[in-house]
């Protein structure tokens, strides 16, 4: 067993068991089984941020999680971190549908050497000033699209620039300004909304680190639909994240708010009674509860049913009966809730409370001294 250091924090590192404090980690659940460890010589690798790419071990270097490795680049060499090892490589190929053609595979050179390290820490040391001149060079050339991040490769040979546009954009012009510029060979790749939060990070509304800068690698798309499902306000602001699309989060529980929805009744159908008609007006899923209003669109003469009563009213209007009420005999034996409201009376009567003790404390005469 060692120690390392993964960004200024020791843990400890068993064959790949501890969780390194990095974006995107895993953890091999595989770790303690030696055949699974051995099973392939293909180890994923991750760079900066969210990309991570597959290498073939053909040196048979002994690699942990965590380890960083200088890889085959074109051209040159690249320097990234040991995120996997073992069988879990292959599930992870398998998924993202890449081939494990020896061929094809670039392969991994070597344990990153300190000269290695230098010269990456030198070219990482330039990405932010690279970002803000090519954003000026795009500028100047009137390309409605913006560069949201500069990944430079290990040896400091090639850049990657990450752009964001709403439509094709022509940036052969770009390439060459950039070239001339920075002495480098140029890459261009196009990202999204959502890349580009993840790349760069943040803190959510719910005050942790966004999903997709601390574990998400993939992004499924989110419908409205999913915040109808679960009963939430459409409101744009509330339901966008810092990407300014739909929240990923909402895919999280539409899935449970599906299978509890079964229980209910459709939420189209009227309930007819002797005195009017009533419509759905809201649903609570996880105390079974539904309220119907009178009126269409607004709460009006709002009654708290569960769904099974639902259900009976609707087979009796089906048969053409119509109920007294909506509540059945036991429920309207029980006593109804009575909420108070806490800001009955003026508001500003705890201010008004300070204000007649300083006053009394003004008007008291002075204390006497007794000699």
């Amino acid at each position: 067993m060692e120690y390392r250091l993964y960004n200024g924090q020791c843990c400890i590192n068993s064959k790949g068991c501890c969780r390194h404090c990095n974006k995107l980690n895993t953890y091999n659940w595989l770790c303690d089984i030696p055949e699974a460890q051995q099973a392939t010589d293909y180890v994923e690798v991750q760079f900066k941020n969210t990309r991570k790419a597959y290498y073939l071990n053909s040196n048979k270097l002994e690699l942990s999680q965590g380890d960083v490795v200088a890889v085959e680049a074109s051209p040159g060499h690249d320097i990234g971190t040991v995120t996997m090892t073992g069988k879990l490589v292959l599930l992870q190929m398998k998924k993202h549908r890449v081939r494990n053609n020896e061929n094809e595979v670039k392969r991994i050179y070597r344990i990153a050497k300190p000269a290695d390290l230098e010269k990456y820490e030198e070219a990482k040391a330039k990405e932010h000033a690279t970002m803000i001149r090519s954003r000026k060079i795009a500028e100047a050339l009137n390309l409605q699209m913006k560069i949201g991040d500069v990944e430079y490769q290990g040896d400091g040979t090639k850049a990657i620039f990450y752009y964001i546009a709403d439509d094709r954009v022509d940036f052969r012009q770009l390439i060459k300004d950039l070239a001339e510029a920075f002495r480098v060979r140029i890459e261009m790749k196009q990202i999204g909304a959502r890349q580009e939060a993840g790349r760069i990070g943040g803190i959510g509304p719910c005050g942790r680190e966004l999903c997709c800068s601390g574990w998400m690698n993939n992004f499924v798309s989110v419908s409205t639909g999913a915040a109808r499902l679960q009963d939430l306000a459409l409101n744009a602001q509330k339901l966008a994240g810092q990407c300014a699309k739909l929240k990923c989060c909402l895919n999280y529980e539409v899935d449970d708010y599906m299978e509890a929805q079964r229980d209910f009744p459709s939420r189209e159908i009227p309930l007819e009674t002797m005195d009017a008609t009533y419509y759905h007006f809201k649903t609570d899923v996880f105390k079974k509860q539904m309220q119907y209003s009178t009126d269409r669109h607004l709460a009006a003469n709002v009654v708290t049913i569960s769904p099974a009563r639902a259900f009976e009213i609707i087979n009796m209007n089906k048969r053409g009966n119509k109920p007294r009420t909506l509540l059945n005999d036991v429920e309207e034996q029980k006593p109804q809730k009575q909420y108070q409201d806490i800001l009955e009376g003026s508001i500003t009567r705890f201010d008004n409370k300070k204000k007649k003790r300083k006053r009394n404390r003004n008007n008291a005469p002075p204390k006497q001294v007794s000699q």
